[in-house]
């Protein structure tokens, strides 16, 4: 769980970094898997009945490309990350949910390979569905241009 405790925050806000279990990101359901913790880096401080959380959180992520099929690894990032939650007479805040939701917002919907800096996806689409190319074929402005009549 990332969180703090409300007696932990001072006036001014502190800084909270730290790894955590990726286990509650739940990518098995995307069919994601973790390939490492979830790496936080925030400034927290107390505002209005709430606590809020700047900053920045990354998780290597194993996804399955959608060209090619192979695994590859991305790195989900959510920077800058900003959050509020409402203490509701809690001592203890949760900013869990925060980030799980903003992690999950920074991966890809159709993930591919060649999204990687300097990595090139191993399937190529052809470039014509026949394999070869294109038949030209006549147009029909070219056979009414035929049945125009000599005055």
């Amino acid at each position: 769980m990332i969180g703090v405790h409300l007696n932990q925050i001072p006036l001014e806000g502190m800084r909270l970094e730290g790894d955590e279990s990726p286990g509650f990101l739940d990518l098995e359901a995307i069919g994601a898997k973790p390939a490492g913790p979830v790496h936080y880096e925030l400034e927290v401080g107390l505002s209005g009945g709430g606590v809020f959380a700047t900053g920045r959180v990354a998780v290597p992520v194993e996804m399955t490309c959608v060209a090619c099929l192979q695994p590859f690894v991305y790195q989900a990032v959510a920077d800058p990350f900003a959050a509020q939650v409402q203490i509701d007479g809690r001592e203890l805040v949760d900013l869990t949910p925060a980030v799980r939701e903003e992690l999950l917002l920074a991966l890809p919907n159709h993930p591919r390979c060649d999204q990687l800096p300097d990595h090139r996806c191993p399937y190529h689409a052809p470039e014509t569905s026949g394999g070869g190319e294109p038949e030209k074929v006549p147009s029909a402005w070219d056979k009414l241009e035929k049945l125009k009549t000599k005055r």
